[in-house]
């Protein structure tokens, strides 16, 4: 498994896990984030992501994208 950090900008990926304290994976999953959803990566910069979450986008920045695994 590689962080979503690593996929390049109008790749679609599936979230296999999201590591972290519960708190972290509490505020991914508040956001739309859930194992087994597919995500777009709208935009990669230096590992600050925006990405196409169900009918929404979110913004993350690198520390909290490297804890969504694909």
């Amino acid at each position: 498994m590689m962080p979503v950090t690593m996929a390049a900008a109008g790749e679609t990926v599936l979230v296999k896990r999201i590591t972290g304290k519960d708190e972290t994976r509490h505020h991914l999953h508040d956001l739309g984030l859930m194992e087994g959803d597919q995500v777009t990566v709208v935009q990669n910069n230096k590992g600050n992501l925006i990405l196409q979450v169900k009918n929404g986008r979110i913004a993350l920045d690198e520390q909290l994208a490297m804890r969504i695994q694909y």
